[in-house]
């Protein structure tokens, strides 16, 4: 029992912070977030954010972390979502989910703005590989394997895209008119897309 308190509390604790710093890392930036402001939102002891992240650094990177992985399930969805045969419907989809999340608040001020800065570039790049790169890649298998496109490095192509959707994402969180840069980016990277596929 005292073992099984002892990792609720710890659950719990590292809830409060992730919220806080979800919540604060949105409204006010990374550089704009003070320790003592995380741990005086979470109602948690400046202790505990040492325990459990180290830093404001470290509670950043799990904040980040958790909203990359929704983001990539919700693209998930939105794939399995369009007509099994159809994949250029299920590529128009995920684009299309990934574009609206970029014009979120929280996406354009972690996600976009402040985690190429925080985690420096290539770590940032390595991040929305380990998140992004899976779904462009089996996506392009499955477009391969019934022919839809020619046989090819899957996985060079699978970066290419990815460079180019993440560059989309930030026209997109940049854009004082944020719709109709989704539409354009959107028509774009289709254009770009179906461009590879066998008539």
């Amino acid at each position: 029992m005292p073992r099984r308190s002892q990792e609720d509390r710890s659950r719990t604790t590292r809830a409060a912070l992730e919220q806080a710093g979800r919540r604060l890392f949105t409204e006010r930036g990374f550089a704009g977030t003070s320790a003592e402001q995380l741990v005086t939102d979470a109602g948690v002891t400046r202790g505990a954010l040492h325990h459990h992240y180290s830093d404001k650094r470290g509670l950043f990177l799990a904040v980040l972390e958790q909203l990359e992985t929704e983001i990539t399930t919700e693209i998930e969805n939105a794939l399995r979502a369009a007509p099994a045969e159809d994949i250029l419907t299920a590529m128009a989809a995920g684009l299309n989910t990934f574009l609206e999340i970029c014009q979120r608040p929280e996406m354009i001020r972690i996600a976009l703005f402040d985690a190429p800065a925080v985690l420096g570039w290539k770590a940032w790049r390595e991040l929305e590989a380990r998140h992004g790169l899976g779904l462009i890649t089996a996506e392009l298998e499955r477009a391969r394997d019934t022919g839809l496109i020619t046989a090819t490095a899957v996985p060079t192509l699978a970066q290419l895209i990815l460079s180019a959707v993440s560059e989309a994402g930030l026209i997109v969180a940049h854009a004082d008119d944020k719709d109709t840069a989704r539409r354009q980016t959107q028509e774009s990277l289709l254009l770009l897309v179906s461009g590879l596929l066998r008539t």
